[in-house]
């Protein structure tokens, strides 16, 4: 029987309460929450009461002071990732942090370097690679069946869908707009899909004219237009060292029919569409005989939660000593190519991705 893993909440804002802590309590023979954190003490308690955890504290430096806890997440604003995961990493517990990993890619070097000193799991909360289409797809790509993936495009895209809660629109503790929020989704199922190739460079344009524009209606809800100070929209082209390219589109608002989330993929043996839910989530093209095929894919599988799977994903790995499922080392990545797309489109220019540590 493996041990019962204990486990720390730190922030119990929407994430926690609605995807983090529903995964731990779906398997009560391994973990056990033990312990939440939150500056705004009702929150916690709150939090604590939905799901019987039984202490409760506002100083998460306290949560990791406490010898019986293993792991801990991390579902705090933006801003607020990089400590409390270098001193979780350094009090010895592996780390579950929720997307982005940073607010930039300094940061989230950091990150990286304080989980290998530690030898503990840095895992980031991406949790669209473990719904069934990727699994499927990745699977299938891993076969041998779309032959080397040389482009893609990746979408998120909003018509009017504004966060009005939360700081989502507020740069300094956010980082960014839709491109940091929503992108990272499709941008790392898209890298997921490709293997993760080395960034090297990247070109990209932000704009924030209709979430600043009073008259243009959020279905969403409304927000405070003054206080906005992310992009409502972004583009970008990310290179890459194998060759392969990446073109990148998130929005907010746009004026654009539906909300697209979904990437595009082009290989030398087929290409595909991926989507990360709805009615036939996964087409296939591919030529067979001289003859051209599109394939729908009906036995997928099924996960009922991805949030759940990617939980159930970090303890497994902590329990079974295996690396991060969503290695800290991709959430640099991320971060680093969209520092480059935020100053390509101040500086007009193409810029490198750093990914160094």
């Amino acid at each position: 029987m493996p041990k019962t893993l204990k486990i720390g909440i730190i922030g119990s804002g929407g994430i926690a309460v609605s995807c983090h802590m529903p995964g731990y309590a779906s398997m009560p023979e391994l973990c056990e929450m033990v312990a939440v954190c939150d500056i705004a003490k009702e929150a916690a308690e709150a939090a604590a009461k939905k799901f019987d955890v039984a202490k409760v504290t506002t100083d998460y430096r306290e949560l990791l002071a406490d010898p019986e806890i293993d792991a801990v997440s991390i579902t705090t604003p933006n801003a607020f990732h990089k400590q409390p995961t270098i001193d979780a990493l350094r009090a010895g517990k592996h780390v579950l942090c929720e997307k982005p990993l940073a607010m930039n890619a300094a940061e989230a070097k950091e990150m990286c370097r304080a989980a290998k000193e530690a030898g503990k799991i840095l895992q980031v909360a991406l949790q669209t690679r473990f719904g069934g289409p990727a699994r499927f797809v990745k699977t299938f790509i891993d076969n041998g069946n779309m032959g080397p993936i040389y482009y893609a495009r990746a979408k998120a895209l909003r018509r009017r869908g504004v966060p009005h809660w939360g700081v989502f629109i507020d740069k300094e503790k956010q980082g960014g707009g839709p491109l940091i929020d929503i992108g990272v989704h499709i941008l790392d199922l898209t890298l997921f899909f490709m293997g993760y190739p080395k960034p090297v460079s990247a070109t990209g344009k932000t704009w924030d004219i209709l979430a600043k524009d009073k008259t243009v209606k959020n279905f969403w809800g409304d927000f405070d237009r003054d206080r906005f100070t992310v992009e409502d929209f972004a583009v970008g082209l990310i290179r890459f060292e194998d060759g392969s390219v990446v073109t990148l589109e998130s929005s907010f608002m746009a004026n654009m029919e539906g909300d697209p989330f979904e990437t595009q993929l082009f290989g030398t043996k087929a290409g595909a569409i991926v989507r990360a839910w709805g009615d036939n989530p996964v087409s296939i093209y591919k030529e067979i005989d001289g003859q051209y095929f599109d394939l729908s894919p009906q036995n997928l599988p099924r996960v009922e939660s991805s949030h759940v799977a990617e939980v159930q994903a970090f303890v497994d790995a902590i329990l079974g000593g295996k690396p991060s499922p969503v290695p800290g080392e991709n959430g640099l990545v991320l971060n680093a190519i969209f520092d480059a797309l935020y100053r390509s489109s101040e500086t007009g220019k193409e810029e490198v991705v750093d990914v160094s540590l």
